[in-house]
């Protein structure tokens, strides 16, 4: 059986730039949907996160106004996260050749502590030298920025997408964040993406690397995920 490791926020909050603290977590959608989209492909899913503390949903990813103006998806996203009661494992302590890839959902949690996580950086790095499948979605792509290799930053050169400032600035934390994205990606060398229209649905792929946009970009990179898993594994 595939197995997929969420490597997940363990931050309840972001350190703005002026040092006050924004309340947040992991975005519900992006823990939500690739969830189900594997777990329905028979995959089995293990959730880590730094320490193994209980990840934390921003409560704005469950309101209509970040749902295209409807209480369902989020009251859907809800019950879901709810049903699958997580109990995550200690991110500090897997090992990349337990699992066959890992996800990194988004959300401002990861900014404030995957982002600058030496551990997580190791082991990205180890589940690429492996060959295996690294993903990340919206805000999730900061916890590729800790991991080197033998020429500065693993991924220099790499073509990725993730949040962008236009989306970053659309939601009121462009001139607040200490640092965005979009920005840190282009510092390091990385060759980032994005799509025509900001919130749209938009996912890369290079090599193992596999990022996505925004929330709504979700469901697309996990199916992608999927099958990519398929035509390595043909016998699932």
């Amino acid at each position: 059986m595939t197995s997929v490791l969420f490597a997940v926020t363990g931050s309840s909050y972001w350190t703005l730039r002026d040092g006050t603290r924004h309340p947040c977590g992991y975005w519900p959608e992006e823990l939500a949907v690739p969830h189900e989209v594997f777990t329905q492909a028979g995959f089995d899913v293990v959730v880590a996160t730094p320490g193994g503390v209980a990840p934390v949903p921003d409560e704005a990813g469950f309101s209509a106004e970040m749902n295209g103006g409807s209480a369902e998806p989020g009251q859907r996203f809800r019950t879901y996260l709810d049903r699958i009661d997580i109990e995550p494992i200690d991110l500090d302590l897997t090992v990349a050749a337990d699992y066959d890839l890992v996800f990194v959902p988004g959300g401002h949690g990861p900014m404030e502590d995957l982002a600058v996580s030496k551990t997580v950086g190791e082991l990205v790095a180890e589940f690429t030298d492996l060959g295996k499948p690294v993903a990340a979605v919206c805000h999730g792509p900061a916890a590729l920025l800790a991991a080197e290799g033998p020429g500065g930053w693993l991924f220099r050169g790499r073509r990725l997408t993730g949040f962008t400032n236009v989306e970053e600035t659309q939601v009121g934390f462009a001139e607040r964040a200490p640092w965005l994205l979009e920005d840190r990606v282009g510092e390091l060398g990385g060759r980032f993406e994005a799509g025509e229209t900001p919130w749209a649905p938009y996912t890369v792929q290079d090599g193992n690397l596999y990022t996505g946009q925004n929330p709504a970009s979700s469901r697309p990179l996990a199916e992608a995920l999927v099958a990519a898993v398929a035509v390595s594994s043909p016998r699932l």
